[in-house]
């Protein structure tokens, strides 16, 4: 059993440390804020990630899983430290690293013997070398340390499955010892014959960022195949299903939407692009990208205008989904608050439903009205916008969905309704890519 702290109980710790404990290793998850410890003490856990309760209780109770402030004591008796801190980026489009430093010279100040450092954060290619300055830097004493970069590559919304069951593990390590012993503490997956890819440090830093990239470059490409099928009568639905079938390109991530969001995505990219413009390399499809997945949000407020007959100007809009994805309570870079914002600005008013994301909704939009049902949203709205892919939204009823509005106008932009369906019944709607009827 591997002594493990894991500094910062953000979205990344909370998973990685039930995940490494549930691995049969002794965590302690640590943090400066004391009310964020004592209310995970209290088994209260701060994101909504499925799953995620009930694998942190189970090792609470297995006394493998702890949470603390006391980040000094928790890094001097431990073997290895994990940083998870938050790296959002900075307004010149970097990552901010602030915490990672601080992280670091903390860690520096409590070396006591040999350690693996273990960064879990997203950090820019090259962090690595100054993390190591910077523990370096802070050392009250000469100890013996290994650096390590071990990416997550967690989908909000399936974090417990990602990493209980990952396609692979990535340790960046420059010795064979520290690559030993971070193996070790993966060891289930390891005997699962889970991948587990021995990189350098460079390496592995890039591996995330290249990962993500490539991922937000298949949904932006999808997005603008999408908006070509609008134009000459194709539909999208048949042709993801098409490409999806030959080997190469596979259906995942080909799934035309409102654009993407959240936590990684939008920042990862422009960490990648402004560090690719330091380097003096040009990396024009992620460029590319980032403006097509800016173009989309706005492409879709054009349509629900279009469908309310050319202008928001007292209209009210039931705007059906906030978090960027299903299953998760996060709405950062939430294609929803382009569409709010936009009815907002141009004199509409807004009627909001989530299921779960109404409150960090309500801390962006305060003053809209939030609503516990879809069907409480819809009433007397004037035109609906499905912006998130719940479950509940695909098995909506039509027929009530249609008397609960002034008029029968609905915007799919998740293509999760049937258009047969929605045609038969004299709605005004539109999608994204799917003009033909099934």
């Amino acid at each position: 059993m591997r002594q493990i702290t894991i500094i910062g109980t953000g979205y990344v710790g909370i998973v990685s440390g039930a995940g490494i404990s549930d691995f049969g290793n002794k965590v302690v998850c640590v943090d400066i804020l004391e009310d964020k410890i004592q209310s995970l003490k209290n088994g209260n856990i701060p994101i909504y990630e499925p799953g995620l309760d009930d694998l942190v209780e189970r090792n609470v109770k297995a006394n493998r899983l702890y949470f603390s402030t006391n980040i000094s004591e928790s890094i001097q008796k431990s073997d290895i430290v994990f940083i998870a801190v938050g790296t959002p980026q900075a307004k010149d489009g970097h990552a901010d690293l602030s915490a990672v430093k601080a992280a670091s010279k903390t860690i520096g100040e409590n070396l006591n013997g040999y350690k693996i450092i273990c960064t879990k954060s997203t950090v820019p290619i090259g962090t690595g070398d100054n993390i190591i300055k910077w523990i370096k830097r802070s050392m009250k004493n000469k100890f013996e340390f290994d650096y390590v970069s071990n990416p997550e590559f967690l989908r909000e919304g399936a974090a417990v499955k990602d990493f209980l069951w990952p396609d692979r593990v990535v340790i960046g390590a420059n010795s064979d010892r520290a690559f030993k012993l971070m193996k070790d503490v993966y060891r289930p997956l390891y005997i699962n014959e889970t991948p587990m890819i021995h990189t350098n440090v460079t390496t592995a830093e890039m591996i995330k960022y290249a990962s993500n990239s490539f991922l937000a470059l298949k949904i932006s490409y999808i997005n603008e195949v999408a908006n070509l099928c609008d134009k000459v009568g194709a539909d999208i639905h048949q042709v993801t299903k098409g490409m999806g079938k030959d080997g190469r390109i596979s259906p995942k991530f080909l799934h035309p939407g409102p654009g993407f969001g959240g936590s990684c995505f939008p920042k990862d990219l422009m960490a990648f692009l402004t560090f690719s413009k330091e380097k003096k390399i040009e990396l024009k499809t992620i460029e590319a990208a980032i403006s097509t997945n800016i173009q989309q949000k706005i492409r879709m407020t054009g349509k629900m205008q279009t469908l309310v007959g050319g202008s928001f100007e007292n209209k009210k809009i039931a705007v059906l989904g906030l978090a960027f994805k299903s299953n998760t309570d996060d709405v950062r870079e939430s294609p929803a608050i382009t569409m709010i914002k936009t009815i907002l600005d141009n004199g509409g008013s807004v009627n909001a439903f989530d299921p779960i994301a109404n409150k960090t909704m309500g801390k962006i939009f305060p003053t809209i009205d939030y609503f516990t049902t879809w069907e409480n949203a819809c009433r007397d709205a004037d035109a609906a916008a499905i912006m998130t892919e719940w479950n509940e939204f695909r098995g909506m009823d039509l027929l009530l969905l249609k008397s609960l509005l002034n008029s029968p106008t609905v915007l799919d932009t998740r293509n999760i309704l049937n258009p047969k369906s929605l045609k038969e019944l004299n709605f005004n709607y539109d999608n994204v890519g799917r003009s033909i009827i099934e």
